[in-house]
């Protein structure tokens, strides 16, 4: 396996991805995925990155989005980690993840944050492997299919930027 940056033409592939995750009902408020143009402006324009098998398909991706557009959070940044079920098991997303938090540093990230929905207990071991903690539950702070959802908010601090 291989990580690289997100290209355009990796989203055919890293869509599907995320559209395996929407159907679980347990990755995404999301409920349906957004074409390239959407995601793209959607997403921080560093700090993405795919996983790749040997034959160059993609097993996952990870990539940041603003939590604000507010210039002090400027250093904080929403995670975003799928990997496809074939690959699940096999180290994608913890190598992801630990090389999207080396990325985000050197672009002066301090906080990284994630939104688990709490029946999602894989990606929040996942996340807290990878030197996240829970902050806390948010109860009831959105709407799926009619019902009510808490999502756990983990975050994780840089021990290298941000710290003056």
């Amino acid at each position: 396996m291989t990580l690289q940056p997100f290209a355009p033409a990796h989203w055919p592939a890293a869509k599907a991805i995320y559209e395996a995750g929407i159907a679980t009902g347990n990755a995404t408020f999301a409920t349906s995925a957004p074409s390239w143009e959407e995601w793209d402006r959607g997403h921080l324009p560093h700090s993405r990155l795919v996983a790749l098998d040997d034959n160059g398909q993609v097993l996952g991706w990870a990539a940041l989005s603003p939590v604000s557009s507010r210039c002090v959070y400027g250093g904080v940044g929403e995670v975003s980690v799928y990997v496809a079920d074939a690959a699940r098991g096999r180290g994608v997303g913890r190598q992801l993840l630990a090389a999207l938090v080396r990325e985000s540093e050197q672009h002066d990230m301090w906080t990284l944050q994630a939104g688990i929905f709490p029946e999602n207990e894989t990606s929040v071991r996942l996340h807290e492997a990878t030197g996240f903690r829970l902050v806390g539950r948010r109860e009831r702070i959105g709407k799926m299919g009619g019902q009510w959802r808490d999502t756990l908010l983990l975050e994780r601090r840089s021990a290298e930027v941000g710290l003056t």
